[in-house]
């Protein structure tokens, strides 16, 4: 049986197991906060928040929690930060019980935020000439 696309980040979280849950509604406020005026939305079936494009996505899986930066520059940027924690091309790996720290992705999510600006502008310049 195929797993149903939540319509929301809502109706994502309260699908998890009370542990994911949890840790997940900490790192959706952490986002909130370093990015307030970044919308969220369902993408690729997991929570993702937009500002002038994907910002960053997170989501649950059997044994891990994974926050996704949408930005390799940044991953090399935070390498002794995220040290620690089991990571890919694109993603970062954190136990189910334990939230990437909120530093950390404050961050990552500040950066973020300045990447997309800019990315923003230079679209915005190109349609001015």
């Amino acid at each position: 049986m195929e797993k149903e696309t939540p319509e929301n980040v809502d109706e994502y979280l309260s699908s998890l197991s009370g542990e994911a849950r949890k840790t997940l509604s900490k790192l959706r406020a952490t986002i909130r906060s370093a990015a307030p005026g970044a919308t969220e939305g369902i993408s690729y079936q997991i929570p993702t928040f937009f500002y002038y494009g994907g910002l960053v996505a997170y989501a649950a899986f059997k044994n891990h929690c994974s926050f996704f930066p949408m930005s390799s520059s940044l991953l090399e940027k935070f390498k002794k930060d995220i040290a620690k924690f089991d990571t890919s091309k694109g993603t970062i790996r954190f136990p189910v019980d334990k939230p990437l720290p909120a530093s950390l992705v404050i961050k990552i999510v500040k950066d973020r935020v300045k990447q997309n600006k800019l990315k923003q502008a230079i679209r915005e310049k190109r349609r001015t000439k």
